[in-house]
């Protein structure tokens, strides 16, 4: 590991100010960035450790919604009565993520801000544009059964890793922010990252400095909500597909849905053509199976990931089929 400075931040403002300066980076869990310092990817020259802040709070809005610190833990978080009664998506989709060791340690805005775990990415003697920007994309003709099938580029086919961030797009969260000079924005989780593009290195719309401060959930929705990942074994491995769907409908018909997939595209992704497909359609096996061709109308696969494409349908209509309550 390459030397480094470490200061433990006593104030929001002073922790942006300093994670804004050259190779400076925030920690607080580390569950990710400690290993990415020991393989050498990434390389900060300070660290600003944010865990005094005061944002590892839980509080209810006058929405009747939810504000989650940025300092949550997910195991905190999945163990919310709150969560679990009135958005049991989220809390399913953290618990089938890593394992409880990590979730501990593991905190709600840096498990947004994961890296991919692409293994190029991880290898340092191959190239990797997220890594080394214009050296190339191993995984487009190598090894990439877990990258991505959905709106990715020819610079860049990783996926997106988290399991959280699926039910909290699922959930139309917005993500709450502070930047170095004080000013704050909200940011609605769907346009929080970037398209890879032709600059896959620059993952999200966050500024230098800017600190994810709490993530913001409306009230409930109506419906029931499923999440369901499918992965090469049953825990400690990320989603090959994982579906977040809620369903709300009468006797015979949707009456609204939500659909988002994790494991397919750079983010997590909410689908809009399975959502339009759904509306008013009969809680049959074929108007599940529409809704997955119009998700996955426009996927690509590269090869040794082509199989995600028709994972992805079936793990749909297994999903929404529950969520309907018709399995």
């Amino acid at each position: 590991m390459k030397p480094f400075r470490y200061v433990r931040a006593s104030g929001i403002v002073s922790a942006c100010a300093s994670a804004a300066e050259p190779a400076a980076k925030f920690i607080a869990g580390g569950t990710n960035l400690i290993d990415l310092m020991k393989m050498h990817i990434e390389t900060p020259a300070h660290l600003v450790d944010i865990n005094a802040l005061p944002l590892a709070e839980i509080e209810e809005t006058p929405e009747h919604g939810l504000r989650i610190g940025a300092l949550v833990t997910n195991s905190t978080l999945a163990a919310d009565m709150r969560v679990r009664r009135h958005y049991p998506l989220l809390s399913q989709a953290i618990l089938a993520g890593a394992s409880g060791q990590l979730r501990n340690k593991a905190t709600t805005g840096g498990n947004l801000l994961q890296r991919t775990r692409c293994p190029y990415f991880y290898d340092t003697t191959k190239p990797c544009n997220k890594r080394v920007p214009g050296s190339g994309c191993a995984a487009l003709a190598g090894l990439n059964r877990m990258n991505a099938v959905l709106d990715v580029s020819d610079n860049c086919i990783a996926a997106h890793a988290s399991d959280m961030a699926v039910a909290m797009t699922a959930l139309d969260a917005r993500v709450e922010t502070v930047a170095r000079d004080g000013t704050t924005r909200t940011i609605p989780i769907d346009a929080l990252y970037r398209a890879p593009g032709d600059t896959p290195n620059i993952e999200t719309v966050l500024a230098p400095g800017e600190l994810i401060k709490s993530v913001m959930l409306p009230p409930a929705p109506a419906g029931l909500q499923v999440y369901r990942k499918v992965r090469d074994r049953a825990s400690y491995a990320f989603a090959l597909v994982s579906v977040a769907a809620i369903v709300a409908h009468d006797n015979n018909h949707v009456q609204a849905a939500r659909v988002a997939f994790g494991g397919l595209s750079y983010k997590p992704w909410r689908s809009a053509d399975a959502e339009a497909a759904l509306a008013g359609a009969a809680l049959t096996r074929a108007s599940f199976d529409a809704a997955g061709t119009a998700a996955l109308k426009n996927a690509r696969g590269y090869g040794h990931n082509d199989f995600k494409i028709p994972l992805a349908r079936r793990t749909l209509r297994a999903t929404l089929a529950s969520a309907a309550g018709v399995i």
